[in-house]
Formats: structure tokens, C-alpha cells, sequence
């Protein structure tokens, strides 16, 4: 009997990727479409499902082979009924999701938020692979994340496990309100819009840094700036790590986890990062609740979230 397969659909603001895995999460073939979500939730459904049938006409696999679809998607998920709750770059709030592209592809179907998603594939088979516990953070635009216990994803009563972002670690007199309407947010300093807010916040204070003379900032260029030695870019970047390793600090003495995973369009900034936030955790941490705990980088780039939706189709599949 032919061993079964798990597509997953990692479907973002822009762009829908789909990808077929075996059961040791190896990507076996993928393709990308557009999300085209200006369009509406109906064009968003058409396209996913376009997206995924394209992929196994295109591979060497037929329908009969996969298993079960999964789909990752940004934002807060009723992951039992299958519905969007919100999503800030989709329009597909109280969209019945997973019943409709269910009824599409005429397999079942599991939905979950993308970090939650993209966590599950570096457990599977990235970073995380062999590893009983991790937790992943996802830091580009905001900040993501996912918790994985003893292989089983948490998340939580009503999806909101593992929203890393939303832990509130800043100190009051520091904070400033997040887009969750919450103030002192992880997402407000550690994510690629907060380290630009911050550069922002320098030049306009009239700070002696070279950010003044850089048009459009982006995180890229405060992380070049610190690694060329500007104080003002480095207090920055120590600012983001400090804030990222005290949150693992308190996610240690609830998960104690063996490792953490630092993915996202910010974990190309690579050890200069992470050492940073090795450093911050070691100072934040219990040490029984730091002992042996490994921080690295993501292995799977932007594969990640198309992986761990096929990782939740197999959960669904087993």
C-alpha cells in the first residue's frame, strides 16, 4: 500500500504556497499562487483551492494518495468549527474556512493559525526535529509563535496558545499600545515594525546615529547599523533581545521547554541576534529552567508554514 502523503496550504496576505509531505515531513513538491485577497473571501477559498489542486497535477502524486489538507492562516482561528475569528491582512473574519475547502477538495480539512502552523514544522522536521518540547517565535512584521509539548501542538480553549506577541513584558512607563490594543507588548519592541519605530524615535530625538541619513529604515538597516558599530542602532537591537529573553524566561517555568526557535524575516540577522537574546535569557531565567535549554534559528525559512499545515492534516489523518 502506498504510503500516505499530507498537502498543506500556507496561505498569507499575498501569496498562497501549497506543498505535499511524506510522514516524516520531507516537502515533496510545492507550488505558489496569489492570494488575491482584496477580492474577497470567496477569491481567497477559489485560489487556495486552485493553488492545491495545481500541486498535485503538477507532482508525481495523485488525489488518492493524500490523506488530508491543512491550512495555515494568519490571525485568531476557531481551530474546532474551522472559522477565522480575525485576520488583520484577510478578509475572512467569521469565514467558515475549513468546511468550505473541504467541500473544494473533497478531503477533510484542519485549519490553524500560521505560527501555530509554522512551529509544528520545525518541530517535525526542521530545528526541532527529535526534540519532545520547543516553542518557536516568528518575528517579522509582528511577532508569532507557536508552543509544541511533547509533540502535540498547544493551542489552547480558544486558539489563542502560543500568541508569543501578546505577552505583556514591557514595563508601563515604557510601554507603548500594540495593534492588539493592549499596551507593553513583546510585538511593540522585538518585531521588525517595533525596531523601526524605535530608529524612528532616535532620529527624531536627534541621537548621533547614522539611521538619520536612510531614507525608508527597515529593521535591515538598524541591524546593519549595529553591526557597523552605532550606539544608537545597537541599544536598539539590545533593547528587541532583551525583551524577546525575558519573555522565554517566563515561558520556561510554564513550558520548560528544551529548546527555542527564532524564525521569521528577523532570524536572517543570524547569531548577532541570537547570541543577544541567549545573553538576556541567561539573565532572566531560573537556572533549573535554563539548564540544557537550547535558542537557535529556524531551519525551514519560508517553508516552515507550509510544512506544518501538512503537519496538521496528519495530526487530523492519524
Amino acid at each position: 500500500m502506498a504510503e500516505k502523503l499530507y498537502l498543506g496550504l500556507d496561505i498569507g496576505g499575498t501569496a498562497i504556497k501549497a506543498g505535499i509531505c511524506d510522514g516524516e515531513g520531507r516537502l515533496l513538491h510545492a507550488v505558489e499562487g496569489p492570494t488575491e485577497g482584496g477580492e474577497g473571501a470567496e477569491r481567497i477559498l477559489q485560489n487556495a483551492a486552485r493553488c492545491a489542486r495545481r500541486c498535485v497535477e503538477e507532482s508525481q502524486y495523485g488525489w488518492d494518495r493524500i490523506a488530508a489538507v491543512g491550512a495555515g492562516v494568519p490571525g485568531f482561528l476557531d481551530a474546532v468549527r474551522g472559522i477565522v475569528k480575525f485576520s488583520p491582512n484577510l478578509p475572512l473574519a467569521g469565514f467558515p474556512l475549513r468546511d468550505r475547502l473541504a467541500e473544494a477538495l473533497g478531503k477533510p480539512v484542519a485549519v490553524g493559525n500560521d505560527a501555530n502552523a509554522a512551529a509544528l514544522g520545525e518541530a517535525w522536521s526542521g530545528a526541532g526535529r527529535g526534540v519532545a518540547s520547543c516553542v518557536l517565535y516568528t518575528l517579522g512584521t509582528g511577532v508569532g509563535g507557536g508552543i509544541v509539548v511533547n509533540g502535540q501542538l498547544i493551542e489552547g480553549f480558544t486558539g489563542m496558545g502560543g500568541e508569543l506577541g501578546h505577552m505583556k513584558v514591557v514595563p508601563d512607563l515604557e510601554a507603548i499600545q500594540c495593534g492588539c490594543g493592549q499596551k507593553g507588548c513583546l510585538e511593540t519592541v522585538s518585531s521588525a515594525t517595533g525596531i523601526v519605530r524605535m530608529a524612528r524615535g532616535a532620529v527624531e530625538r536627534g541621537d548621533r546615529t547614522s539611521l538619520a541619513l536612510v531614507e525608508n529604515l527597515t529593521a535591515k538597516d538598524v541591524f546593519d547599523a549595529a553591526k557597523a558599530g552605532d550606539e544608537a542602532a545597537r541599544r536598539i537591537i539590545e533593547r528587541a533581545a532583551l525583551y524577546l529573553g525575558k519573555s522565554m524566561a517566563l515561558v520556561a517555568v510554564i513550558v520548560n521547554p528544551e529548546l527555542f526557535i527564532i524564525g521569521g524575516g528577523l532570524s536572517q540577522a543570524g547569531e548577532f541576534l541570537i547570541e543577544q537574546v541567549r545573553e538576556a535569557f541567561r539573565k532572566c531565567a531560573l537556572e533549573r529552567a535554563q539548564e540544557g535549554v537550547g535558542i537557535v534559528a529556524a531551519a525551514l525559512g519560508n517553508n516552515a508554514g507550509v510544512v506544518g499545515a501538512a503537519g496538521l492534516a496528519r495530526r487530523l489523518a492519524s
